[in-house]
């Protein structure tokens, strides 16, 4: 038996067996600091869970970072990540850009479907569900994604950028020094 019917613009689609949108609300957050190909492939995970849904990214305020060390304004990296998204030819009502004062953001009170999350950030989702939970919302589904490595095997990271160690693809400077412990 086919069932169909005509939905406006607004409305969800749901699959038949269970609650799982076809057009996910998908969270994603971070610094994204000298944005790399790390913060990359999050993004991208976060825009194929959500298929034709919208992808909320959640990006660290000025006030809330850490003062230990230094980190571009909130409009450079905001810069960064909307020309990102952009070379993707994602359209502008596919996201929205939100500004994080507190380590959960609108993730706590929203009702998202899923989460995108590094090995770095992992903790935060699992204490943001207890959170949820707790509140009587449910939990969010958490899409893990494995760091991307450099090319001498340990994780593209912006401290390693701002160290000069590596650039944002991950590829060794010529001036670092390697040992080897054969």
């Amino acid at each position: 038996m086919k069932i169909s019917k005509k939905l406006g613009k607004n409305q969800k689609f749901f699959l038949l067996g269970g609650l799982s949108p076809i057009m996910p609300k998908v969270a994603v957050g971070g610094t994204f600091q000298y944005f790399h190909d790390g913060h990359a492939k999050l993004i991208e995970k976060a825009f194929e869970i959500a298929k034709d849904g919208k992808v909320h990214i959640g990006l660290t305020s000025d006030e809330m970072l850490s003062k230990s060390h230094s980190v571009d304004n909130y409009e450079k990296r905001r810069n960064w990540l909307l020309q990102y998204i952009k070379e993707m030819g994602i359209p502008d009502d596919r996201y929205e850009i939100t500004k994080l004062n507190n380590p959960y953001g609108p993730a706590l009170e929203e009702d998202f479907d899923y989460i995108i999350v590094s090995p770095e950030t992992y903790p935060v989702a699992l204490k943001m569900n207890r959170i949820r939970e707790e509140k009587g919302k449910k939990p969010l589904k958490i899409e893990y994604v494995e760091y991307v490595m450099a090319e001498d095997g340990i994780p593209i990271s912006s401290t390693r950028i701002a160290k000069g160690e590596i650039d944002r693809h991950g590829r060794l400077k010529k001036n670092i020094k390697h040992c080897n412990k054969n």
